[in-house]
């Protein structure tokens, strides 16, 4: 389903860089994986040069991930939600997270169900924002690119055994990667209870 919007996203783009980049992007703020497929399955079947992709890629997630982080900075001024998370608490996980910014942001982006509630928890605290935004632009270049890479293999195969049909194909792909990312979530979860 997902899958299918980004790739009518990136129809209704045509052959315009400018359309495609903005596509990508507004994709991401859909579901990034299912973008990151979207964009690659175009790469591999020509519609869209490679670097245009990832590039856009990485500025769409960038965005989002800078997103989050400001909408948790945005939450602590809200007085009723700011009392959600008490004073000392408050200065506790400020505390811990001084150092380790730029590493909880990195592990965070590869473990499934954390960025939401990490990102928005480092603006809610008022982490650094430095280490932040650096942690974000890595992470989301080594991630975007491992999955974008994976996705150009199997859109390759998908073609050539689908055909027309690839873009079922990759939404299953995408479906599989957005059901694995969740079910890794669920076990993590209850691993830690």
């Amino acid at each position: 389903m997902f899958g299918a919007s980004i790739a009518s996203l990136l129809l209704w783009a045509g052959t315009s860089p400018f359309l495609q980049a903005a596509a990508i992007v507004l994709g991401t703020f859909i579901l990034e994986d299912a973008a990151t497929v979207g964009a690659a399955m175009q790469a591999q079947a020509g519609g869209i040069p490679i670097p245009l992709a990832l590039g856009s890629l990485y500025v769409g997630i960038v965005l989002g991930d800078l997103g989050l982080y400001g909408l948790g900075r945005a939450a602590a001024h809200v007085p009723w939600i700011a009392r959600r998370l008490p004073p000392q608490r408050h200065e506790a996980v400020r505390a811990w997270l001084e150092g380790r910014v730029f590493r909880v942001v990195l592990v965070s982006r590869f473990l499934p169900g954390l960025r939401l509630p990490t990102y928005t928890t480092c603006g809610f605290v008022g982490a650094n924002f430095r280490q932040f935004a650096l942690g974000a632009i890595i992470a989301t270049s080594a991630w975007t690119t491992l999955l974008f890479a994976v996705s150009l293999h199997v859109g390759q195969f998908l073609m050539d055994h689908l055909g027309a049909w690839r873009w079922a194909g990759a939404a299953g792909f995408a479906i599989f990667i957005i059901v694995a990312g969740r079910a890794a979530a669920a076990r993590l979860q209850a691993a830690r209870r």
